[in-house]
């Protein structure tokens, strides 16, 4: 029996764009403050409440998924002299909390291990407290967005937002006092802060006030200025970005020795960008001298000026899985560059770090979206030996001591492990766990195998299957098929590598399998691998996303009646497009802050930022492309859709939730099916961080709707 559906009026609209004629009806859902849109969603958010009500497995997910997030976590140190940076999120806690403490030496580590950071201990002296989200708002609705210590480490750039909208405010606080001595900043989102020495003056980015912006366009146009701490930020100097395209995004830093300044920009998330350098000890830091590096090249760039005088310059110029090169900084042209780590055929690059005491240079690698770790000489290159992992998993970011040392670290987490911190010496040679969640959480057992299948087009495509652990010999998939959800991304250069998920955990626990897909357009096999998903190659995304699933089917993991689909933001638009193009092959779907309409994207949100992924429907060409696959233009009436939830954040300012909300309505009416269509929308959250106990909530309440469609029984 079909459910009473909320009634959603269609307009009788259709444009005609390039010789296409591009229906509308639901155009009216845009506009969320209008009358007829406010009832529409709150009679939307009623039938969801009844729904809920009613999934049996919905608080036992919830009250799981807390459980296994009790982990917490802890971060690796961001040094600055004899001080250790860090987040720490303790069980209980909502959102990570940002500390200082004094570090300890290498001599200390060694024989003092609770000197170390970890779940049984502190330092003696202690951690202090430096920013806690919850105790700035005890809702939990404020987020921490990013920080960064002066190069002293006496002063803490830092940016907090409010419910959801990531509309960081900037502010900088003395690290001995807790005293805010700066700020707040506003219109910094997705600014970075690259401190002089000193502490007196930093480079960010900040966009230019709505006064002097066309209007519609408030959400771009930003700008590099030079600010003085304790001044008015209205009197900054503008350092960089007039006349540059209005979708950039600007990346700043300086060199620890307050020498060289670097500066990159890139029109909105396209794949390359432009890096200029400037010696600030021959120029003046409010008009550096830039000189240009890389400009108009088809490449991603970076530049770190090195403690030995070479400049390091990570890029996939003609290296689509990226190389490290070294140049002299007074010739840093890429004629002049040389490779010191050239490119690996088979692993990306990811990042680097430099111990000069020691000699070596860690690179961080992934191969087929595994993570490794090796170990070079620092002078030539040459691998000398690659560490060994606790597992098959993830290593995050490489950290090490910016004035020099023989120590690095970072983090690992794979499917079943809670991201730990581990510590390489040089001096030694040995790989240790420096820090360990501080919660603890009886964890399932379960296995995860990756395979490979061929996409449509026969290009090999690797998954990873996680399942519940069978006896030895039964193989690395469930015991039978069983109800399986099938998670990609496919985008934007994004991996898919594994990682401790409660989710995934509580639903393989209760029985069920749980697949993720390494589409083409994410970085698991480099830049041409992202490229293959691109504009008018993005429906090779969902090609790849079909064939995992009819390879879950083949092989016995699942069948279509018990496979649900799921995903986020870009992922949204690929489930989408699944249940679009392939409803048979779906019992449900989870579209979370979904991009649907690919005709009206760019006017919304970021959307402009993101036309050098898919394209733009100002031209006939990329509408071409879009049209091909818009889910929302692809809704065909009288067909049996699949179980969908919509999950949307009505404060997301990335993704505008008018995409659920027209697709919602048009599934709703085109549907055969007496599978439900649902929307769940939740306010004063958005796309990115959120409270523990929020999580949660949303975790149990998509669990349990999917687990109720595809007969997932405990």
């Amino acid at each position: 029996m079909r459910l009473p559906y909320p009634d959603a009026r269609r307009l009788d609209l259709t444009e005609h764009l390039f010789g296409q004629r591009v229906p509308d009806p639901y155009r009216w859902l845009e506009d969320t403050s209008s009358q007829p849109a406010s009832d529409w969603l709150a009679a939307q958010q009623a039938l969801w409440n009844a729904e809920a009500s009613g999934l049996p497995l919905r608080e036992r997910f919830a009250r799981r998924v807390s459980e296994l997030l009790q982990t917490g976590y802890v971060s690796p140190p961001a040094w600055r002299g004899n001080s250790r940076f860090f987040t720490r999120r303790d069980p209980g806690q909502e959102h990570g909390v940002v500390y200082v403490a004094n570090g300890i030496t290498e001599t200390e580590g060694e024989t003092n291990p609770e000197a170390r950071i970890s779940g049984s201990g502190w330092a003696t002296d202690g951690p202090r407290v430096l920013i806690d989200p919850m105790a700035i708002d005890p809702s939990g609705r404020t987020t921490l967005d990013q920080w960064q210590p002066d190069k002293e480490g006496r002063l803490l750039a830092y940016q907090l937002s409010e419910g959801g909208t990531e509309e960081s405010l900037l502010r900088v606080l003395d690290v001995a006092t807790g005293a805010i001595v700066d700020g707040p900043i506003d219109r910094c989102r997705y600014s970075g802060v690259a401190w002089l020495p000193g502490g007196k003056a930093f480079y960010y980015v900040r966009r230019l006030p709505p006064g002097q912006v066309p209007d519609g366009e408030e959400q771009y146009h930003r700008r590099v200025y030079l600010h003085v701490v304790g001044t008015d930020p209205e009197a900054d100097t503008l350092v960089f970005g007039d006349g540059r395209d209005k979708t950039s995004y600007y990346g700043v830093t300086v060199s620890m020795d307050g020498r060289w300044l670097v500066v990159s920009s890139s029109i909105g998330t396209a794949p390359r960008d432009d890096v200029w350098i400037a010696d600030l000890a021959a120029s003046d830091p409010a008009q550096p001298d830039l000189r240009e590096v890389v400009v108009g090249l088809d490449a991603q760039t970076s530049l770190r000026p090195g403690r030995d005088g070479r400049l390091y310059v990570f890029t996939d110029l003609d290296a689509p899985r990226g190389r490290l090169a070294i140049t002299d900084p007074a010739d840093p042209r890429p004629q002049a560059w040389h490779d010191l780590i050239p490119q690996n055929p088979e692993a990306v690059l990811r990042g680097y770090a430099i111990l000069d005491e020691g000699g070596v240079l860690l690179a961080r690698w992934t191969r087929h979206g595994v993570g490794e770790v090796t170990v070079h000489d620092l002078a030539t290159g040459a691998q000398r030996t690659t560490l060994a992992l606790p597992g098959i998993g993830t290593v995050g970011g490489l950290a090490e001591r910016p004035e020099g040392g023989n120590e690095a670290w970072f983090s690992y987490t794979d499917y079943t492990t809670p991201a730990v911190v581990l510590r390489y010496s040089a001096a030694t040679g040995v790989l240790d766990t420096y820090a360990t969640p501080p919660g603890q959480a009886e964890r399932p057992a379960v296995s995860a195998a990756q395979v490979t299948y061929l996409s449509q087009d026969g290009t090999p495509v690797r998954m990873v299957v996680i399942a519940p652990s069978v006896p030895d010999g039964e193989g690395p998939g469930p015991a039978g098929p069983v109800p399986t959800i099938l998670y990609g991304y496919g985008g934007f250069n994004i991996s898919m590598t594994p990682g401790y998920s409660a989710n995934i955990l509580a639903w393989v626990e209760a029985g069920g399998a749980y697949a993720v897909a390494a589409l083409r357009g994410g970085s698991e096999e480099g830049e041409e691998w992202h490229r293959a998903g691109m504009l008018d190659r993005k429906q090779k995304v969902f090609d790849d996303f079909h064939a995992a699933a009819e390879h879950l089917i083949a092989t016995g993991v699942t069948t279509s009646s018990q496979l649900a689909v799921w995903g986020g933001s870009n992922g949204g638009l690929l489930v989408g497009a699944a249940i679009t193009q392939r409803p048979e092959l779906f019992a449900a779907c989870v579209c979370s802050a979904p991009l649907l309409d690919m005709v009206r994207y760019e006017k919304f949100g970021l959307g402009e930022t993101w036309n050098t992924e898919y394209g733009s429907a100002s031209v006939a060409e990329g509408l071409g492309w879009l049209l091909g696959y818009s889910p929302y233009h692809r809704v065909t009436d009288g067909q049996a859709y699949p179980s969908v939830l919509f999950t949307v954040f009505t404060n997301d300012t990335r993704v505008h939730p008018m995409h659920a909300y027209k697709m919602c309505a048009a599934l709703q009416r085109a549907t055969s099916s007496s599978r439900p269509v649902l929307m769940r929308a939740e306010g004063q959250v958005g796309h990115g961080a959120r409270a523990v106990s929020l999580s949660a909530a949303l975790a149990g309440d998509t669990l349990g709707f999917v687990a109720r469609e595809t007969g997932l029984e405990v």
